[in-house]
């Protein structure tokens, strides 16, 4: 089943084959502001076409790119490293691994731009990024 985000205004599609293995909420200052569920994926995983010069990216260190379509404002997806392979939800290292930048990419789809989805049905995991990273 694949699932399409878009946002308000259709400039910027995506679509990525079905529902994510999980639906993360994170506290981080941007997150926090934008109010974006992301469901992650990887890259291979993901289709984003923009009309025109919709898309804009948004990255005050370099890492977290997150992107915003420049005419309506939605906050569609980001790229960033999986922060989850070295990091538990609640901002501690796993078991085995040394503090760090993860080299592996993902791709975050804001989930509340993907119309069809019913959100309350899906279990939401909280992210402790304001204090993690």
């Amino acid at each position: 089943m694949t699932l399409t985000a878009s946002c308000h205004c259709g400039a910027i599609k995506i679509e990525v084959p079905g529902l994510p293995a999980e639906a993360k909420e994170c506290n981080c200052t941007y997150c926090h502001r934008t109010g974006a569920v992301w469901g992650y994926y990887s890259p291979e995983e993901v289709r984003i076409t923009t009309a025109g010069e919709a898309d804009r990216d948004y990255a005050p260190r370099g890492m977290n790119h997150h992107h915003f379509c420049g005419q309506c404002g939605g906050n569609t997806h980001g790229f960033t490293p999986d922060w989850a392979s070295l990091y538990n939800n609640d901002g501690t290292l796993k078991p085995g691994m040394t503090q760090g930048v993860p080299e592996r990419q993902i791709v975050g789809i804001n989930l509340r731009m993907v119309d069809e989805l019913d959100l309350p049905t899906l279990a939401i995991i909280k992210v402790d990024g304001r204090n993690s990273w």
